[in-house]
């Protein structure tokens, strides 16, 4: 349950735009392929006019390039470049949506709305404020609704980025009789940062913490090259530790207010839950 609610979320938020459909398909899609169908597909989107290859840690470029070259993959064919045509997206306006089950212990429940897109400047305060209000145990969510209030054991804020736009929110997880307790205090915390924004304190520590989080980042072999590969994908430029540093320096408050209106307001967020009492 815990993972279907946020299949549940995306298909209310996007309805039946391809960024609201279920990574693993549906029982009908799934029967309906055959090799054809996997064919078509790998001929279309898996050549060298549409693939990364990125590596990091202990290689060469000349040496990978020879790697490459063995398996034959500099022989292919670009293929055509064209970015696959995608539907301009909208997402849907808050609502809320049950889905009943009665054979689980507790409801689960998302409230989110749209995001940022990758390409968006605000993304680093975006990032900043997820952080700051469901990011850990210091983040003010996990603080008021599990530690003061004990309405919930798992509680923390979720976003993702595509080219186009994003999506994010907050994810619990409570007893029948508290969920709605705890969906209370999960909107009061939420409309607190939408009206007031963030103090200069918590700025400061925020940028700290954002901060550490990105060095820490960039120890890691995996991490580097999937940021190699996102920066070649997005077609952006690779900054280096100083430049992202300075972009996290340059968030401020007024920044940070706008983004926290803009995106992080509860009435402007779809509810959906999943388990045997509905919350609203």
């Amino acid at each position: 349950p815990d993972d279907i609610i946020f299949d549940v979320h995306n298909r209310a938020l996007w309805g039946d735009h391809p960024h609201g459909y279920a990574i693993l398909g549906t029982r009908e899609t799934v029967k309906a392929l055959d090799v054809s169908h996997l064919r078509a597909l790998h001929t279309s989107a898996y050549h060298p006019g549409r693939v990364v290859v990125a590596a990091s840690g202990r290689v060469e470029h000349e040496q990978l390039l020879q790697v490459l070259q063995r398996t034959g993959w500099l022989d292919e064919a670009r293929g055509d470049c064209t970015p696959f045509a995608v539907d301009p997206v909208e997402a849907a306006g808050p609502h809320a949506e049950h889905v009943k089950r009665k054979d689980i212990g507790q409801v689960h429940v998302v409230l989110g709305g749209p995001g940022i897109a990758h390409g968006d400047p605000r993304r680093y305060a975006f990032a900043l404020i997820d952080m700051l209000l469901g990011g850990g145990m210091s983040s003010r969510l996990f603080q008021r609704v599990r530690e003061e209030l004990g309405l919930a054991y798992s509680v923390h804020s979720f976003s993702g980025s595509y080219a186009d736009t994003g999506s994010h929110g907050v994810y619990l997880a409570s007893a029948p009789d508290s969920a709605q307790e705890a969906l209370d205090a999960v909107r009061d915390v939420l409309r607190e940062v939408a009206r007031r924004g963030l103090t200069g304190a918590e700025l400061a520590a925020g940028k700290r913490q954002l901060r550490g989080q990105l060095v820490l980042s960039m120890e890691g072999v995996s991490s580097r090259m999937y940021r190699a590969a996102t920066t070649a994908l997005y077609g952006e430029p690779y900054r280096t530790i100083d430049e992202l540093m300075a972009l996290v320096d340059a968030i401020d408050e007024d920044q940070v207010r706008e983004v926290a209106r803009d995106f992080f307001d509860p009435d402007r967020h779809i509810l959906v839950s999943l388990g045997p009492k509905a919350v609203r």
